[in-house]
């Protein structure tokens, strides 16, 4: 019997604190609960995802998390004249920013702390600084069973008698 060989990570670490440019790959947004997820990854393969409660617990805009998405989004766009997008409009661009960590104690375990990766001053970035790794430009890129299928080729575009001999 072959065994199947199973592919190990590095684990999950915190982005170390500096200067990243940042690849939007995949951006959710559940528009009933007003939950939105931007998911990115830098040139080494490192993943961050800001999420952000459009809404607050009183189903109202939620201002402050709007401002928010709204700096990035118009940073990430390098449009900041745009009044509304959809929400994946941002896959693909690129962002620059600086990571910051924010350590508070374990809501669970108050004798533990618990680190948090911040992005401070975004920028807009027209791509990666150095070369992505193959893992970072894959990512959020479709499979091909789900990219469209290819036009269909019509009868006459094709020589049977050629192919036929």
């Amino acid at each position: 019997m072959i065994m199947a060989r199973i592919p190990m990570t590095s684990g999950f670490t915190v982005i170390p604190e500096g200067e990243y440019v940042f690849r939007i790959y995949d951006v959710q947004y559940d528009e009933e609960f007003g939950k939105l997820t931007v998911r990115m990854v830098t040139a080494d393969g490192l993943k961050h995802d800001e999420r952000f409660s459009l809404k607050d617990s009183n189903d109202q805009p939620n201002e402050k998390a709007l401002n928010a998405f709204s700096f990035l989004a118009k940073t990430a766009l390098n449009d900041f004249s745009v009044t509304d997008i959809d929400h994946t409009d941002l896959i693909g661009h690129y962002l620059r920013a600086e990571v910051v960590h924010t350590v508070q104690p374990n809501r669970n375990d108050p004798t533990k702390n618990v680190t948090f990766a911040n992005l401070g001053n975004k920028s807009p970035a027209d791509g990666f600084d150095t070369t992505p790794t193959a893992e970072a430009m894959q990512m959020g890129s479709a499979p091909a069973a789900q990219k469209p299928a290819a036009a269909p080729v019509s009868g006459a575009d094709i020589d049977l008698d050629a192919l036929l001999g």
